[in-house]
């Protein structure tokens, strides 16, 4: 499936849940690594929209809420992500959804750092995570890409995605995950042209003031003498 069922404005119906599955690897060592901009998200999800408690299931955390009055599962695979498909395989079947119904949030090397794509279908552009899911579902979900840059090297991908977030880095991450949890609604109604121009409006850079001329003083007035 190409990207033109969501521009031509195809729709799932409101009864169908959705299941936004946000990539990383478990534990405290990984959590501020860019490999993790997937986990990152959907906890800020999870706490701004009040999202129910996480709890173990899937071998994932899962967590349910609603997003534009559309019921939502949050889900955070334990898999380590190149076992990612496992998790979001399981979490799918349960459920019995479509996967029109599936969003997946995950950094993205070949995206600029700080910006964003959603895209239906394609390949996994060597995104480990990505290609366990395709493995075991197909290819025909919903992606976010969240780009974190390329290191320029092959060799250095790995451990430019496994290296936390920079300090740089930090200063159009917030924003950015401000943005995107701003516009997740927008992924609830299937639109996803209309999130990513929301992430961009929020995003843009405001346009610097030009520094106030004062007023010239008018000269005193001399009185004259009576």
């Amino acid at each position: 499936m190409s990207d033109e069922r969501h521009s031509r404005g195809a729709k799932d119906t409101p009864e169908t849940p959705l299941l936004i599955a946000g990539l990383g690897n478990p534990g405290e060592r990984y959590a501020r690594n860019r490999h993790n901009a997937g986990f990152i998200v959907a906890d800020e999800i999870h706490a701004h929209y009040h999202f129910g408690p996480w709890r173990a299931k899937f071998e994932a955390f899962l967590s349910e809420g609603e997003l534009k009055g559309r019921k939502t599962y949050l889900l955070k695979p334990q898999t380590y992500m190149n076992h990612s498909g496992v998790s979001v395989g399981a979490a799918m079947r349960f459920f019995k959804l479509p996967l029109t119904a599936l969003v997946v949030i995950h950094d993205e090397i070949d995206l600029a750092a700080g910006k964003i794509k959603v895209k239906t279908g394609g390949g996994d552009a060597g995104q480990n995570g990505l290609r366990s899911i395709t493995s075991t579902l197909g290819p025909d979900y919903r992606r976010v890409r969240v780009g974190v840059g390329h290191p320029g090297e092959k060799s250095l991908v790995s451990a430019h995605v496994l290296q936390n977030f920079s300090k740089e880095d930090i200063d159009w991450l917030r924003p950015l995950v401000g943005a995107m949890v701003e516009a997740a609604p927008l992924l609830a109604q299937d639109d996803d042209t209309g999130f990513m121009s929301k992430v961009a409006l929020l995003t843009k850079p405001k346009p610097e003031k030009a520094p106030g001329k004062k007023p010239d003083k008018k000269p005193e007035q001399k009185k004259e003498d009576e």
